[in-house]
Parts: C-alpha cells; structure tokens; sequence
C-alpha cells in the first residue's frame, strides 16, 4: 500500500507532478489541491519536469494562464543529462511501453528519490517505477 501524500510529505519526500497534476490543479481539482498545498505546507521540494510543461502548455497565452499559476508554485527542472534519458530508455524497455513522457518524468522521480510523483495515470507510472521502491505514486 503507498503512504498517503500528507504524510510523505512530512518525511521531505520530492513531489514530482506529471500533467495530470497540473491540469487537475488548473482545473481546480480539490483532492489535488489538498495535496499539493500539503506538500507546500510540509517543506516538500515540488518539481515540474520540463516535458510536462511541454506537455500541458500552449504557448504562453490566455489559454496557458491556469497552467501557468500552477507554475509559478513550483520549480520546472528540466532532464539534460544522459543518463537520465538513459534510465527513461530503460524503463521504457524493461515495462514494454511507449509513454516516453511517463518515462521522462518517471526517471526525473528516481533521480530525486526518495520522491513521489503526482499522477492521473498511476498504473503506468507505477509499472515504470516497479524496481524503484523510493519512488511512489500518488493518484488523483
């Protein structure tokens, strides 16, 4: 059984959010909020891969301004090293999936281990993050 977010967040756990986090939270999604505001609360380092920004914008218009007070509350970090994309490719391999951003923000989690990702897809994610026991998922 994962341990539900508030409480990983006292134990200084990173939060890593996928887009399924920021759109929720652009969307005013109240159990999403809760944990987020949790983390934030708690000292909790939450973290926004640059592939989910790719992802979950558009440009930087109107349309992008829900998503972007998201952003304003989090850091966006981006994936630039080899081995990471290295450990996304592996990922990839060993689950038999083609969610190359999954991987992306999976890889970016193990990283910052021990860490939580934040996601609408948590059966993916977690059969990504199998082998990876710091590294839990939290639906929303």
């Amino acid at each position: 059984m994962r341990p539900s977010f508030v409480i990983a967040a006292a134990d200084g756990l990173t939060l890593v959010l996928d887009s399924g986090a920021i759109i929720g939270l652009s969307r005013g999604d109240r159990r999403t909020r809760i944990q987020f505001d949790a983390a934030n609360r708690n000292g909790a380092d939450v973290i926004i891969p640059a592939v989910v920004l790719a992802e979950t914008t558009r440009g930087n218009g109107p349309r992008d301004a829900p998503a972007n007070l998201v952003l304003a509350q989090a850091d966006v970090v981006g994936i630039l090293e080899e081995s990471d994309a290295r450990v996304a490719g592996e990922l990839l391999g060993r689950a038999d999936s083609n969610s190359t951003i999954d991987a992306l923000v999976a890889a970016e989690a193990i990283r910052r281990s021990p860490s939580m990702v934040m996601t609408s897809d948590p059966d993916d994610l977690n059969e990504l993050l199998t082998d990876y026991p710091a590294v839990s998922v939290q639906a929303i």
